[in-house]
């Protein structure tokens, strides 16, 4: 499967007292890089919820922090999918120096779930999206 790669700046604001990346912020480098991926596939989230009553939510997420990011740092957000189910799809994300990509600073499994915009109920995923999404992985 192919990965996608999504460039990510650490600023002072990413970081905590330490000098580094607090833990919660490297879950938002992953939603971005998720939310691009959807974009590079050629479909929008928020046209998904207002032609298609469709949302994605984050169902699980398991994650191993590394080795820390620091102020400054660029980074890859790397995004790969690794299952589709009926309603959900199953991702593997690492954020890596762009530098040096074989030093990994964070990892994790992510499960999102594909829901009815009105009642957050889980749904399939409709086939155009499931067979759009599958010409990129």
């Amino acid at each position: 499967m192919t990965n996608f790669q999504w460039p990510v700046r650490v600023y002072y604001e990413d970081t905590d007292a330490g000098g580094v990346v607090y833990y919660a912020n490297y879950l938002r480098f992953f939603e971005r890089a998720r939310t691009e991926w959807m974009r590079a596939c050629g479909f929008e989230q928020d046209q998904l919820d207002q032609q298609h009553q469709l949302l994605f939510a984050v169902r699980s997420i398991q994650v191993d922090y590394l080795s820390p990011a620091r102020f400054n740092q660029a980074l890859i957000v790397d995004t790969q999918v690794n299952q589709f189910r009926g309603a959900s799809i199953l991702f593997l994300q690492t954020i890596s120096l762009e530098a040096d990509q074989s030093q990994v600073m964070c990892e994790a499994k992510v499960r999102i779930v594909c829901i009815h915009a009105q009642t957050f109920t889980a749904r399939p995923i409709p086939e155009f999206l499931k067979q759009g999404l599958l010409k990129h992985v």
